[in-house]
């Protein structure tokens, strides 16, 4: 096939992956996975790249495209609209001539199957470049600040001094953070042996930023369980919810498996770890993981928020509560999740966080540590869950204690629990809140 039909296919490829995500609501995950098993001859890699940088400046390509469309295009040709947006990203962020990626664009149409629309396409993305589009601010807030509108109001309610740098923080590129296993070598060791070029972050034991990306499959040790991929706040979970105890650990919503490992390699001699999540495809890459590590836990399809069904009665000394959230502090991960998160999620996620806090501190035992984790910034989901819970629980305190004192500058304490900002220290966003249980029965005040 030429080179210019195979960019083209390219582009049509990530133009009808970022429709299934802007028009249908999909995932960009689910999509991208639908897009490359159909598409195994396409280049992966740059199919990735077009079709996360739209999505991560959606909001202003939109913005920009608003001034070159007279009119919205037909809801049976919204995928061209798409198409406008990956050439747009391309011409901007990408080093394709400009010629190269208008002609690919026009050409995308046509496998697209609407080749009436190549005269618009041709023009909508000469005009771009040739009006200096490309460098103008959208007119709309959405545009202008490249988030939506109910984001941008409950980030600057919730942080008034930061939500410009989080915003910011947002659509930046995220780094590839391994996590070394500690019990296999040092980290400075494991740098140093594989010559990998990185950086050692103060307080995190495990914690590397490499100083470019590399894939999964190539990490030195990786099948051997000596290195895994984990951002650096969340490797906080492990050491914080252990502390000098570990010996029955539960993680309630244990999939993909990531502080489940961690938990795996830092736990007693002795102790045991039951993993619990709802999900029965993704708890797949929890038992991956551990049999990558060569380590041993109960793995549990359930729904962690019922204990009666998969609960034996013997209770944990220490409960990892990842709950589900709206992933608003992981958005340079997960640029997709601006697009289809919606105000109205945020309400019926802290109800369900509610839920499965009220639920798990049951199967607690007295004496025994909570450690509550969103990778959540907004306040609703996080104090603001903890806090009513507290209210209601007699035998329930915060533990204010810190895993380490170096982690300190990079907190935010709040009125129950710490926040990590997106971006500090080039770290995702994450709350933890750790909650400690007093006494042998739970009395719960009905206010």
């Amino acid at each position: 096939m030429p080179k210019n039909k195979v960019g083209a296919h390219i582009r049509a490829e990530a133009a009808k992956t970022v429709h299934a995500v802007i028009s249908n609501g999909r995932s960009l995950d689910a999509a991208l996975s639908n897009s490359e098993k159909k598409s195994k001859t396409v280049d992966h890699s740059l199919l990735r790249l077009l079709c996360y940088g739209t999505l991560r400046y959606y909001f202003r390509l939109r913005g920009q495209l608003n001034f070159l469309l007279t009119r919205p295009l037909k809801a049976k040709d919204r995928v061209i609209e798409s198409l406008l947006l990956v050439g747009m990203f391309q011409i901007t962020d990408t080093r394709v001539p400009n010629h190269a990626a208008v002609s690919s664009a026009v050409e995308a149409a046509r496998i697209l199957g609407k080749p009436q629309y190549t005269k618009l396409v041709n023009g909508v993305l000469r005009n771009y470049v040739r009006h200096g589009i490309r460098d103008k601010d959208p007119e709309d807030p959405e545009g202008q600040l490249n988030h939506p509108q109910w984001l941008i109001e409950r980030l600057r309610r919730d942080w008034p001094d930061d939500w410009l740098e989080i915003i910011g923080a947002n659509d930046a590129r995220a780094p590839m953070w391994l996590r070394i296993n500690r019990t296999k070598a040092p980290t400075v060791e494991y740098l140093n042996r594989n010559s990998i070029k990185g950086k050692v972050l103060r307080g995190f034991d495990q914690a590397i930023r490499l100083d470019k990306p590399m894939p999964v499959n190539v990490l030195p040790g990786f099948l051997e369980g000596h290195v895994s991929v984990q951002d650096a706040a969340a490797q906080l979970a492990g050491p914080w919810l252990i502390g000098d105890g570990g010996k029955f650990i539960l993680d309630a919503c244990a999939a993909p498996g990531g502080k489940t490992g961690h938990l795996l390699e830092i736990m007693r001699s002795g102790g045991a770890l039951t993993a619990v999540d709802s999900d029965p495809n993704r708890i797949v890459k929890v038992e991956e993981t551990a049999a990558r590590l060569g380590r041993d836990a109960t793995i549990v399809v359930a729904d962690s928020a019922r204990s009666s069904e998969w609960w034996d009665g013997r209770y944990f000394d220490r409960i990892l509560l990842d709950a589900p959230c709206s992933a608003t502090g992981v958005i340079r991960r997960h640029p997709d999740i601006k697009i289809l998160r919606r105000d109205d999620d945020i309400a019926v996620l802290a109800a369900k966080q509610l839920k499965m806090l009220k639920e798990l501190w049951v199967t607690l035992e007295p004496g025994g540590r909570l450690l509550y984790v969103t990778c959540s910034v907004l306040s609703e989901e996080n104090e603001e869950v903890v806090q009513i819970f507290l209210d209601k629980h007699d035998d329930a305190k915060e533990n204010r204690l810190l895993p380490n004192n170096n982690i300190r500058a990079l907190m935010r304490k709040r009125q129950v629990g710490y926040q990590i900002l997106p971006g500090t220290e080039d770290v995702d966003g994450f709350y933890y809140a750790c909650l400690e249980k007093l006494c042998s029965k739970t009395n719960e005040r009905h206010v």
